[in-house]
């Protein structure tokens, strides 16, 4: 805490989710301090107390949380370990080593979950080309095969058709510490996210349930809250949510990535931060998942999660062929007033998440057509 009383949080990792917590903080009264590897990472950009250096490297991190009241995350990469170093030094770590490692190693987090009877796809851990073969008949083809650790937007994660294609993927390297995971292959028909925010004293809210879709691996498209669902359905996915965050012991925001087949909802993945899928929530709700994370952490009465509107939609800007974003500022923001733009500093390369758009209104279909304009003309997809 700084000498005025004013809290410090630090954020570990320098990216676009770092970058986005300081406006709620500057609102709140609170200030941040970052860990950036780079000086050019989006967040180091933007806020005056930076410390470069690695998420991995223990007196980077001790160095960086020495005067914080509390450290979060701008993603799951840090070692268990150097966390509970952290701990030891009397900063409060938020979510805890146990709860974040949920979110760091996916066997780990399937184990647990299957443990506390959250419903997921079928999956083993695989050991060689034997264990791929017997889950393979156990659930039939195609199936999942996954990294343990390291995977993120897409990447770690593979659809496999025969034995031989899952062959081929085992003789792929495995980052330190890393194991095979096969999972059933489930035939969605859409994809789901349910956040929620919960406090070290238990204080937990639910976000409404959004539709994602996802293209080669990575989010494209959020539409809040999730056209034509059921309200029993979403109810379900928001209990499963709070559940997830009580029975893990889950302090700040949880995004709980979700299948829905039509008749039951199965979870994917786990992310223990804001995410991707809650970036509408900056404009759209009352309290963003940017500034319920700084709350929650900090133990502060969590704000509310209520849309601003019937539908809020958020198309991610991917890197294309337009080198400088800010060329396209002209055209979009005239085009469409109502519209808002994120560019997140980054360097554009193809498919790179480098910003997001969001709209509101009432027809999603036209706030789909009003955001995916924008970002195209930002990828320079389209010109007009």
């Amino acid at each position: 805490m700084d000498p005025d009383g004013t809290p410090r949080v630090g954020i570990v990792g320098g990216g676009q989710l770092a970058r986005m917590s300081a406006a709620p903080a500057i609102a709140l009264g609170v200030n941040l301090r970052v860990l950036a590897a780079t000086p050019r990472d989006p967040a180091a950009l933007t806020l005056h107390d930076v410390v470069i250096g690695r998420h991995d490297d223990l007196e980077a991190l001790r160095r960086f949380a020495t005067g914080c009241d509390v450290v979060t995350f701008d993603h799951e990469h840090v070692p268990p370990a150097h966390l509970e170093q952290l701990e030891a030094m009397g900063v409060a770590v938020r979510p805890g080593p146990a709860a974040l490692f949920h979110a760091q190693d996916k066997l780990h987090m399937r184990q647990a979950l299957t443990d506390i009877g959250i419903p997921g796809p079928r999956w083993t851990a695989v050991r060689g080309r034997d264990d791929v073969a017997a889950f393979g008949e156990l659930v039939g083809w195609p199936l999942m095969l996954k990294t343990s650790r390291g995977g993120y937007d897409g990447r770690g994660v593979w659809s496999v058709d025969s034995l031989a294609d899952a062959e081929a993927v085992l003789a792929s390297p495995l980052a330190p510490g890393a194991q095979w995971l096969a999972e059933e292959r489930i035939a969605f028909v859409q994809e789901l996210s349910a956040q929620v925010a919960r406090s070290p004293h238990g204080q937990a809210v639910a976000y409404p349930i959004v539709r994602t879709v996802q293209r080669d691996g990575i989010c494209a498209e959020v539409v809040a809250p999730a056209p034509g669902l059921a309200s029993v359905r979403a109810v379900e996915a928001q209990e499963l949510a709070l559940r997830i965050a009580r029975d893990l012991n889950v302090v700040g925001m949880l995004a709980v990535e979700l299948f829905d087949d039509g008749y039951d909802l199965y979870v994917n993945e786990l992310a223990m931060r804001p995410h991707n899928s809650g970036h509408w929530s900056i404009e759209g709700a009352v309290t963003s998942q940017f500034e319920n994370h700084l709350r929650s952490v900090l133990d502060l009465p969590l704000g509310s999660p209520t849309p601003l509107a019937p539908h809020v939609v958020m198309v991610n800007i991917l890197g294309g062929d337009v080198g400088n974003l800010q060329s396209a500022y002209r055209h979009v923001l005239a085009r469409d007033p109502g519209i808002k733009v994120h560019l997140y500093g980054k360097e554009v390369r193809p498919g790179r998440k480098v910003g997001h758009v969001t709209v509101m209104g009432s027809d999603y279909e036209e706030l789909l057509a009003r955001g995916r304009h924008a970002a195209d003309y930002f990828a320079g997809v389209i010109d007009e």
